[in-house]
C-alpha cells in the first residue's frame, strides 16, 4: 500500500521515519521523483535500487553485519555510503524494520538545485550525466565517508539541516515506473527473474544504462 506521505503532490516536507520504515520494495519505487538534498545541491531521483540484506545475495549485508554495514542492521532512515572501484563514494538510504538491513542505493537522478556547485563538483561533464550513476551521484551530492550513519529524517540539534529527503515532485508520474534487473550485480543477485530490484522512471535522460555483472577472475600468477 502507498504511504501517505508520498500522495502530497509538489510535497516539501521531510520525509518520516516511517516513510521509510516498511519493506524495501513498497519503498524503493515510492522515493522516485522525491528530493535528496546535501551540501548545497537536490537531486530528483529517477532510478533507484532495492537489497534486502540477508535473504538478497546481492547486498553487502547478505553475510552479516561487518563494521562498515553495521549501520544498514539499525534502524531506518539513516545514510550507508561505501566506496567502490577505487574512487567512487555511493549512496545508500536504509530502510526497513530494524535488523532487516535493506536499504535503496541512489542510482540516478536529476540536479533541480544547485546547479552551479554541482557543475564545480562535475566539471567539464554534460548536466544529464550530473548524478547519472551512484557514483556521479555521491559525487555531485558531496558524499562520503564521513556521511555514513547519518540521520537523514532527524538532523542532530545545533547543526545546520544539510541532509534531507522531501517529495515526491509533481513530475513523478507513478505509472511510468519501470523495474528491471539491478545494474552490475553478479551471481545469483543479478539474477532477473528473481530480483528485478532496480527502478526506474521511464522516458528520463538522467537513468543509467543497463550493464550486467561480470564475475571477476582473480588472476594467477605468471608461470603458475
Amino acid at each position: 500500500m502507498t504511504h501517505p506521505d508520498t500522495l502530497r503532490r509538489g510535497a516539501t516536507e521531510r520525509l518520516p521515519r516511517a516513510f521509510f520504515a516498511r519493506p524495501v520494495l513498497e519503498v524503493a519505487p515510492e522515493l522516485l521523483g522525491c528530493h535528496v538534498t546535501h551540501a548545497g545541491v537536490t537531486v530528483r531521483l529517477t532510478e533507484v535500487e532495492a537489497y534486502a540484506g540477508q535473504v538478497d545475495p546481492g547486498s553487502h549485508a547478505y553475510r552479516g553485519p561487518t563494521p562498515r554495514t553495521r549501520v544498514m542492521f539499525g534502524p531506518a532512515g539513516f545514510l550507508y555510503v561505501y566506496f567502490t572501484y577505487g574512487h567512487h563514494w555511493c549512496a545508500n538510504l536504509v530502510v526497513g524494520h530494524e535488523g532487516s538491513a535493506s536499504a535503496v542505493l541512489l542510482r540516478g537522478g536529476e540536479v533541480v538545485a544547485g546547479h552551479k556547485l554541482a557543475r564545480a563538483r562535475r566539471p567539464g561533464i554534460p548536466q544529464r550525466d550530473w548524478a547519472r550513476g551512484p557514483g556521479r551521484m555521491g559525487q555531485v551530492l558531496a558524499l562520503g565517508r564521513d556521511e555514513t550513519g547519518r540521520d537523514f529524517c532527524r538532523p542532530p540539534i545545533g547543526e545546520p539541516v544539510d541532509l534531507l529527503v522531501t517529495g515526491p515532485d509533481v513530475d513523478a508520474d507513478r505509472e511510468s515506473i519501470r523495474t528491471g534487473p539491478r545494474v552490475g550485480v553478479s551471481g545469483p543477485g543479478g539474477d532477473a527473474q528473481v530480483f528485478p530490484w532496480r527502478f526506474w522512471l521511464d522516458g528520463e535522460a538522467t537513468v543509467s544504462a543497463y550493464r550486467p555483472g561480470v564475475v571477476r577472475q582473480r588472476r594467477r600468477p605468471v608461470g603458475a
